[in-house]
Formats: C-alpha cells, structure tokens, sequence
C-alpha cells in the first residue's frame, strides 16, 4: 500500500455525495485536490468544504474539447476519480423516453470515455482511474432500465480501459444505495421512504453514507495490484 501524502488527485463530479467525500478522505492523507464540476457554484461550495490549497475548475464534463483543454490546464496528476452525474429517473419503459435515456449516458458514460481519453496522457507512473457505476446492473428493479444499462456499460468500459490503458490502473467503485443528492429529484417523503425500506431489508441494516463508500476510492488509489475490478460496497445488497 502507497500513501497519498503528496499525491495530486483530480475529482469530476468532486464537489458533491461521493466525489466530495472521496476528496475530503483524501485530503485528509494529505493530498492535492483537484474538483472539477459543470456549475461554478458548486466548485465554489466545495472549496468552502475542502482545506486550504484544494483547487477547483468549471468545465462541461459532455464537451469533448472542454475536457481536453481542462486536462492541459491541470497538468500532469496522480489519480483520476469520476463520479460525475445527475439525478437518475427511474421510470418505466413505456414512460421513459429516448433522448432523455441518451442524455444520461452522454455524461456518465460518455464523459468517463471522454475523461479517460484526454486524462490518461497526464498520469504520472503508478497512477490510476476510477470509474463509479452500481448495482443496478447486477441487481434491477422495476424501471430501472437506464440505470442497469449504465451501470453495466460501466463496467465494461472499465475491464476493456484496464487492458488499453495498462500500466495505469483503472478500476470502478460500485456503490448500493447511498444518502448523496443523486436521489434529489424525489420528495423528501418518498427519498426517506426509500432509505428506510432498502437499509431494513440489507444484512448491514443502513443505506451507505458517501463517506462509506469514499474508502473504497482512496484503497483502490493505493493499491497497485488491483487493476480492472469492480469493488462492490452496497451493504450486502446484491445478496438480498
């Protein structure tokens, strides 16, 4: 195991739920944050959260020019984390329509391709990428289509980039059901409702807390013999 003293870490989706937790974590070891969202009001929110020194850039992480230039602005780094992503709908089939599908892979799928494409040329020896992806895949539920297919197109993505992009490591953090603003798009009741049904039924008892799922981040950064593995951390879920 390597420290993260010193190592300078580069988050897409780094300001909020698990990304920020995941640069606080290792902020703590340490190490140099970069935070990297679409909005400038959450990289300014996030830097409030992080100590002093963490850096943060606004960029669209679904315009491939975007995120050529913002790879060349940060130079050459450590670490790459992308857990970017907004609210998922859960929906069923015949209510679901296409370009809406399309555009949540257009940044969870396709600004992780994207990321990785621009990103790895910066990576310094026995550095690393990781993916996010979830359990959906593994386990779907009732109009859970986009999330499924995402999530296994992730995992995909990660195995075939493991090879391509080797000696770098590259590997993804599959979370179940965590307290982050992915579930935002719900009414209080019903995103509470959710969390106490999915943690009662789960061996561990709880949903996940974003800093759960943060360590599962930082061990995969450290660990140089793990390369192309989808780390599962969902309280038990895909047994249930």
């Amino acid at each position: 195991m390597t420290t993260l003293n010193g190592k300078k870490i580069v988050l897409l989706g780094g300001t909020s739920g698990i990304g920020l937790a995941t640069a606080q974590a290792a902020a703590a070891e340490g190490a140099e944050i970069v935070v990297v969202s679409s909005r400038k009001e959450s990289v300014d929110r996030a830097l409030k959260a992080l100590p002093a020194g963490a850096r943060g850039h606004t960029a669209d992480l679904t315009n491939e020019a975007e995120l050529k230039a913002l790879f060349e602005r940060i130079g050459d780094f450590d670490h790459l984390v992308f857990t970017a992503g907004e609210n998922l709908a859960l929906a069923d089939l015949d209510k679901t329509a296409v370009a809406e599908a399309q555009g949540f892979f257009k940044l969870r799928f396709w600004g992780a391709f994207t990321a990785a494409k621009y990103g790895h040329a910066h990576i310094r020896k026995g550095g690393s990428i990781m993916l996010t992806t979830g359990v959906a895949g593994a386990r779907p539920q009732k109009g859970w289509s986009i999330a499924a297919s995402l999530c296994t197109a992730m995992e995909g993505l990660t195995r075939a980039l493991a090879v391509e992009l080797a000696p770098i490591r590259v590997n993804a953090v599959s979370p179940g059901v965590v307290r982050t603003p992915l579930w935002a798009g719900m009414s209080e009741e019903d995103r509470e409702a959710l969390y106490r049904n999915v943690g009662a039924a789960l061996p561990v008892g709880r949903v996940g807390e974003a800093e759960d799922v943060a360590q599962t981040y930082l061990y995969l950064m450290r660990n140089g013999f793990v390369s192309g593995q989808i780390s599962i951390v969902d309280g038990g879920t895909v047994l249930v």
